[in-house]
């Protein structure tokens, strides 16, 4: 077993550099094989430096050094010292002075997708978030802000487009050859993780965009040829997320250009590489033949995402990888506000509350814990999490509830005003939050430093003689590797006290009074809140809007759940009953026997929700979907038979649908596409829930299911459609979910990212023998281990979408995991490591699964060349 476990970079070990680089120009000769990189910088002692006169030692690994100049003159190999991972000069001078460096490095035997690497021909950097070193040698750290330009040199038939990032300065033919260069200057400031370089044949389309003081922005999408008529949805949300940054936040683009490049070979969904950002390009392509609803969502919201970041994240970084949550969750905030606002605002908190439940929840309870900003690392790759992106998301919208949407915006402001060139902290931007609102967030600022979601019980208790409503929350987290003490949360939670008409009551907090908002703020491990002048015992509807990312417990019966989920006026809420309801049902089918009527309150509920007009269909389809099946293992919490939870929540799915039957009828009935495809978010809405009706229909009458399911396949085309019918299928074995999964793949064997719809579709084939047929497919043509979608999609797409098949009782879905952790940890460690986090809730199972996942984590820690990604992740999962 490997023992060597690589050391920690610590937070509290964080020191300035002791020299800074003001500029650097670049100067790339491409070669698919032997790329040349001549870097320039002139640097400088730091002045805010806690050490001088110290040697330089720049970052730099599976680069070739082949010559060092300092201030012009040609060093010999006495005066520095080359490593694996560095570049030290032992003596500098302690004044201004220049460093040329040139370095060579191989494009094409890059398979981790980290530096400068090929996809599909073309030359692609991706940098975040050490993969500059791979470059040249460097300061590769966030902290370092230089201005950058960039020549790029290559041949002119093979590589007609040349970009970078910045403004284009010069483009030409080198006279008397067959090259070209083009140069880029960037004005401002920015780290070596935001440099990026993308150059090769590539068609694109070409919009502008006129800023809210009048400039004209040029904006280029570029991608492989013959995909070019799939980029007017991404132009689309492009021009949406730019306007949309002016109003909600005062902030203009910066350049002249903002260029966007879609690859088919990426690590990650997208970079904001300032001017230049690098998309995965299933987040770019879209058209009814070839992309669903949610890719038409996901593009809309990712491309907002990334250009959100050029002003936090670029204009504005972080000061070290501990403060990653800085950028990502305040982005990630942004771009959900963004489509909140485009679309349906309660049906996009309900989808970001799943994402988080279904991600986040179970990292923070699990071991892989970790504060939204951690305390240490081995690899900076594996925090690139959700508790990172999604609660780091949450504590914003925290923030905003606690100070309010005027307070928030001043924030926002005092933030640009202070900060901009800067590489921050997370300290930075909750004082601006503190001294905009005139807010104490000290106790706050405990979310970022703590790990762990909290649980919050609720007791009441109502006096009609004093007509008071007494409401007694307590609050807990348990403990967490490395945190065993845990401190009391600041939590704010809105709520409601609801009469038996669906109306919500006067708040009158005994001790302040009316109140301006109806939020109650938890500081204190217990607390009681009293209010007065409550006529009758209300209902109570806490943690409104899902204001705290907390797991609520309350004394709710069933009785009062559905009286919430057909009459509280918060959307959220209304979901949420929904949701315990369905949980209990399912647990109740685990634990035994379930009938028809026990589900009968619970289907009439549904019914009038169905039947209501005034209510979104996206927000219907919310209602028909049943907590997952890795949520009612975490309900569970231990000694968990995954085939017993599969089994259950089919049951009450069956149960539904009989009882439903009616009403899915009339539902498939009205939402037959009529016209064309359009991706409005009416349309959207009403294709949500046609295949929410569809999934439900062929579990309870398998017959019917298959029927409509066909005839979908059969009917008018849109991809939407056509995955819909499919996700339906896989959820039962029939001959006629292979007949289709077949007849998918021949339509579509041409186009990449169908193919990757259809390897996750096998991925999420319920029934035996999961395992056998996900490892069949990593020997498909199709399936490629060197492109991470195509293991996202088979290899993600089984254990985050076939759980009873992942947790297999003879252990098979494990070894099979564990034998693909093994052979990617040698292509693309990134990769790897994020496919090591499948094992993540494996102390949940049963005792015969969790020995079996136990012994193949065992395994691969027995790699002797197990890479520190793997390691740090496998490791913290087998402490526990």
């Amino acid at each position: 077993m490997k023992t060597d476990t690589p050391q920690p970079v610590r937070l509290e070990e964080y020191k300035p550099t002791p020299y800074l680089i003001d500029t650097v120009e670049l100067d790339f000769r491409l070669n698919p094989t032997a790329t040349e990189v001549r870097a320039r910088m002139a640097l400088r002692p730091n002045p805010h430096a806690s050490e001088t006169s110290v040697p330089l030692v720049l970052d730099g690994e599976r680069i070739s050094l082949k010559s060092i100049a300092l201030d012009g003159v040609p060093l010999d190999a006495t005066r520095y010292h080359v490593t694996s991972e560095s570049l030290t000069l032992q003596e500098v001078p302690q004044r201004p002075f220049s460093l040329e460096i040139v370095t060579t490095c191989n494009p094409a035997a890059n398979t981790e997708l980290s530096g400068l690497y090929l996809s599909g021909g073309v030359f692609c950097t991706q940098c975040e978030a050490e993969g500059f070193r791979r470059i040249t040698y460097f300061y590769d750290r966030p902290d370092v802000m230089a201005r950058y330009t960039v020549r790029i040199e290559a041949e002119r038939e093979d590589v007609p487009v040349l970009l970078s990032n910045g403004n284009p300065r010069e483009q030409q033919v080198i006279g008397g050859t067959s090259r070209h260069f083009a140069i880029w200057d960037d004005p401002f400031p920015k780290p070596s993780y935001l440099f990026a370089l993308v150059a090769g044949t590539l068609a694109s389309v070409h919009d502008t965009f006129t800023t809210m003081t009048g400039r004209e922005v040029a904006l280029g999408i570029y991608v492989q040829q013959g995909r070019e008529d799939r980029c007017q949805w991404a132009m689309e949300s492009l021009k949406q997320s730019m306007r949309w940054d002016e109003q909600r936040f005062a902030r203009e683009y910066d350049l002249d250009v903002f260029n966007i490049v879609a690859v088919p070979d990426f690590n990650m969904g997208a970079m904001e590489n300032k001017g230049l950002n690098v998309f995965n390009d299933k987040y770019i392509l879209a058209n009814p033949e070839t992309a669903t609803d949610a890719d038409y969502v996901n593009i809309e919201s990712i491309i907002a995402h990334e250009y959100f970041h050029n002003w936090t994240g670029n204009r504005i970084t972080c000061r070290d990888w501990f403060q990653l949550c800085l950028k990502e969750g305040l982005t990630v905030f942004r771009d959900q506000e963004f489509t909140s606002d485009l679309r349906s605002r309660a049906v996009k908190r309900i989808s970001d509350v799943k994402t988080l439940r279904a991600r986040q929840f179970p990292e923070d309870n699990g071991p892989l814990a970790h504060p939204p900003r951690p305390n240490a690392y081995i690899e900076i790759n594996n925090f690139y999490t959700p508790t990172v992106y999604e609660k780091g998301a949450e504590i914003c919208r925290m923030m905003l509830t606690l100070i309010g949407e005027d307070a928030f915006r001043r924030a926002m402001d005092l933030y640009f005003e202070r900060h901009d060139g800067e590489a921050a902290t997370v300290e930075d931007f909750v004082t601006c939050m503190a001294d905009a609102s005139g807010r104490d967030l000290g106790q706050f600022f405990t979310w970022y430093t703590q790990a762990g979601t909290p649980q919050v019980t609720a007791a009441t208790a109502y006096d009609p003689a004093k007509k008071q409503f007494t409401l007694t929350l307590e609050q807990e987290v348990r403990p967490t590797t490395g945190q065993e003490e845990k401190q009391p949360l600041h939590i704010p939670i809105k709520l409601g006290l609801v009469d038996p008409a669906g109306q919500d009551m006067p708040l009158d907090l005994e001790g302040v009074g009316s109140l301006n908002a109806p939020l109650i703020e938890l500081t204190e491990q217990c607390q009681t809140f009293r209010f007065n002048n409550v006529a009758e015992r209300p209902v109570l509807s806490l943690n409104r809007g899902f204001s705290a990312p907390v797991k609520l417990r309350t004394a709710h019966t069933s009785a009062e759940l559905l009286f919430l989920m057909g009459q509280d006026n918060d959307s959220f809420n209304r979901w949420e009953a929904g949701q315990t309801l369905g949980r209990d049902l399912i647990l109740s089918a685990y634990a035994g026997a379930i009938s028809q009527a026990d589900v009968s309150g619970f289907v009439q509920a549904l019914r009038q929700i169905l039947d209501d007009v005034s209510l979104d269909d996206a927000f219907k389809a919310m209602m028909l979907i049943l907590p997952t099946e890795s949520e009612i293992a975490a309900a569970l919490g231990r000694d968990v038979d995954t085939d017993k939870v599969h089994a259950a929540r089919d049951d009450v799915r069956g149960l539904l649908a009989r009882a439903l039957a009616s009403n899915l009828e009339a539902i498939w009935a009205r939402t037959a596409e009529t016209g064309a495809y359009r991706p409005d978010p009416a349309s959207t809405a009403r294709r949500a829930l046609r295949q929410a009706a569809l999934a439900l229909m062929i579990v309870g009458d398998n017959v019917r299911g298959i029927q409509w399911a066909l005839a979908e396949l059969d009917g008018p085309h849109n991809m939407g459609a056509e995955i819909g019918a499919l996700g339906a299928l896989v959820q039962i074995e029939s001959p006629e979910r292979e007949e289709a999964l077949e007849r998918f793949h021949q339509r579509h064997s041409n186009e990449h990212l169908l193919i990757d719809k259809w390897l996750m579709l096998n991925a999420q084939c319920a029934g035996t023998n999961a395992a056998a047929r996900i490892e069949a497919l990593t020997r498909h043509p199709d399936f490629k281990w060197t492109t991470p979608n195509k293991v996202y999609a088979l290899i993600l797409g089984f254990t985050g979408g076939n759980t009873a098949g992942f947790n297999a009782a003879d252990g098979s879905g494990y070894r099979l995991v564990a034998d693909a952790i093994l052979k990617l940890d040698a292509i693309n460690p990134q990769v790897a490591s994020r496919v090591a986090t499948s094992f993540r809730t494996c102390k949940l199972l049963d005792e015969g699964r969790r020995k079996a996942a136990e012994a193949e984590l065992g395994r691969i820690l027995a790699e002797p060349s197990l890479s520190r990604d793997v390691l740090e992740i496998v490791a913290k999962i087998v402490r526990g």
